[in-house]
């Protein structure tokens, strides 16, 4: 367990197949509570998704008593698919994500070539987040920040003397987040990273992943006196154009993620599968040469 600051609490869960952490944080038992970047667990060999990881999240809220206000999403994952709906069935709350969530959905539904039933203007979640705005649970409030770069709807989440940074940034021997996928942006990132760094120095900083290199035990956690010293990527002293020019450099070498096919499909649904065809099954789209 993890202390945000006295009267606040923070539960993390890591789900190893897909290096993803996601959070519980709240006040006190019986208290309520918000979940961020939850997990559905998916076997792309199969195509069958399980609710190990979201189950796990379900008996520690149960267990003490915590009631669901808001599930939140910091952006529409490429690497896992989120568990919002499940958990909203079982716990309540609202399903959230930033209100550029918009641009993400239209650049897809091109992509996949989704037909009117899917509409992309956010209608699938039921809150849409726009920067600098405040959700209350209980005594305790989130903030959003508008952090766009590795996406064009990248949001982070403020509580306290904490931020929830989604993939913006990783450990400090990870570095930062790519920016190729389609609206991704270097430029966009550096100044996204630049405005999380100019908080205190001791703002703790809760990742959405840990990759950990050299057999490291996985974190969840650093700081932005921690980031700016040692990350490897965009530590003090390193300029935009050194870090574009990096970034888009290594970007030219990494492969698409496992899950990025069904997991943009299923994300930017808030969560949902798509509509079942006539025999009742959904089905999700390979588009070929198009990533």
């Amino acid at each position: 367990m993890l202390n945000l600051k006295p009267e606040a609490l923070i539960k993390d869960f890591y789900d190893p197949e897909t290096g993803t952490y996601t959070y519980v944080v709240y006040e006190a038992d019986g208290s309520p509570c918000v979940i961020i970047d939850s997990v559905l667990n998916y076997d792309p060999k199969s195509g069958r998704t399980n609710t190990t990881s979201a189950n796990e999240v379900i008996a520690f809220i149960q267990a003490h008593q915590l009631e669901t206000v808001w599930i939140l999403e910091t952006h529409a994952h490429a690497d896992h698919l989120t568990a919002a709906p499940y958990l909203q069935s079982h716990l309540g709350g609202k399903l959230v994500i930033g209100d550029h969530i918009t641009i993400v959905q239209a650049v897809f539904k091109g992509i996949f070539n989704l037909d009117e039933r899917f509409q992309a203007n956010g209608a699938q979640f039921d809150h849409l987040l726009k920067e600098g705005e405040s959700l209350p649970f209980g005594k305790l409030s989130l903030k959003a920040l508008f952090v766009p770069g590795h996406t064009p709807a990248c949001m982070a989440y403020e509580i306290g003397d904490a931020i929830f940074v989604g993939d913006t940034l990783f450990m400090p021997d990870v570095g930062a987040a790519r920016c190729d996928f389609p609206g991704g942006s270097a430029k966009n990132l550096y100044h996204s990273i630049q405005k999380i760094l100019s908080y205190p120095a001791q703002t703790k900083l809760y990742l959405c992943h840990d990759y950990p290199p050299n057999n490291r035990p996985a974190a969840c956690m650093t700081t932005v006196a921690d980031q700016k010293a040692s990350n490897i990527h965009v530590h003090d002293g390193v300029s935009e154009a050194q870090f574009v020019q990096m970034r888009t450099a290594r970007d030219q070498t990494l492969e698409m993620p496992v899950l990025i096919l069904p997991a943009i499909q299923v994300n930017i649904r808030a969560g949902h599968f798509p509509e079942p065809e006539s025999n009742g099954m959904s089905y999700l789209k390979i588009p070929l040469n198009t990533l």
